[in-house]
């Protein structure tokens, strides 16, 4: 067992190298999440981090994230980010460098259009569980939000 930490400030850094991802976390058709950093791997509280690999000609799933809020950096690949907009599918078709942004609650899917490359993308959750609710299409079919305040301290209510 090892001796807590003097104070905040002299803690350990983790490191944790591609053999010591884990597949051992939620999963959506179509792709292949490994966690990286997580309660289970580093010991955060409050962060998830991993990657998405998405293979050549493939689509994900429907899903979203419940109440985390999901950051993306494209690191391989040309993937694109499918959700509705007033009914109608918009995409968002990305180059390696990018970022994506998918607020709490959202469907959405990824596609890989690419015949031949795999797309990779790093992806930082503000939960520290990999929140993944898998769904039969994009459109939203739960808790309606109430209230003026930003997406992660909205009310939820189901109607």
């Amino acid at each position: 067992m090892s001796t807590p930490p003097a104070d905040s400030f002299h803690q350990r850094l983790h490191q944790v190298t591609p053999a010591g991802l884990s597949n051992r976390t939620s999963q959506t058709a179509g792709m292949s999440r490994v966690e990286a950093l997580s309660g289970k791997t580093v010991g955060s509280v409050d962060l998830w981090m991993g990657q998405t690999h998405v293979a050549a000609a493939t689509s994900s799933a429907n899903h979203h994230h419940g109440r985390s809020e999901t950051g993306i950096y494209v690191v391989s690949g040309h993937p694109s980010f499918v959700f509705l907009e007033h009914e109608e599918e918009i995409r968002l078709d990305t180059n390696p460098g990018d970022y994506i942004y998918v607020p709490p609650w959202v469907p959405h899917r990824e596609e890989n259009p690419d015949p031949d490359e795999e797309a990779v993308v790093v992806i930082a959750r503000t939960t520290q569980e990999a929140i993944v609710v898998n769904l039969p299409d994009l459109r939203w079919v739960g808790p309606v939000a109430t209230g003026n305040v930003g997406p992660a301290r909205r009310k939820w209510h189901t109607y």
